[in-house]
């Protein structure tokens, strides 16, 4: 098995969780769920050493949350379903700044009826911030569920021009 890398980062939003291995990052995740995560993918013994991957990622979070970065690029390789795996696709569509409701979301990926599957796959998303699901919102506008809590998801939203409801 590859060696597994973790690190813990305060970013400016609250503080981020890294795992990745010699080819991607596997999840960036926040203090409720990381653990959760490391979890259903089998992580199990992590080495504290440095990353180059985690390195570069934090790189670029530190340039998107300065202004300067709206487009991660990353390996990544994240694990899930094919359906779940087709929803996060969606989310790195949406661009900087922009927004998407959940039906559009699942109108997208020629799931129209699967709005509330779409919602529990934006909630498993492993690779939070990168794979943009702060930027899925409710039909209405406002701002539903976030692993990373509402305050965080509003925070990401305004740092991307973003203000709502």
């Amino acid at each position: 098995m590859n060696t597994i890398y973790f690190k813990k980062w305060a970013s400016p939003v609250c503080d981020l969780y890294f795992y990745a291995d010699d080819e991607g990052l596997l999840i960036l995740a926040f203090k409720d769920t990381h653990e959760k995560l490391a979890t259903a993918r089998d992580i199990t013994k992590v080495s504290k050493a440095t990353s180059p991957i985690i390195e570069a990622t934090i790189k670029q979070l530190e340039e998107y949350f300065s202004g300067k970065r709206r487009k991660f690029e990353l390996p990544l390789k994240p694990t899930g379903t094919d359906f779940q795996k087709n929803a996060w696709k969606e989310l790195g569509r949406i661009p900087f700044g922009g927004t998407l409701s959940y039906s559009q979301q699942a109108k997208r990926i020629d799931s129209a009826n699967a709005v509330r599957a779409i919602g529990s796959a934006n909630g498993k998303n492993p690779i939070s911030i990168v794979v943009p699901c702060h930027r899925v919102i409710t039909q209405s506008g406002k701002i539903s569920g976030y692993a990373g809590g509402p305050e965080v998801k509003r925070k990401l939203l305004q740092l991307e021009g973003i203000s709502l409801k």
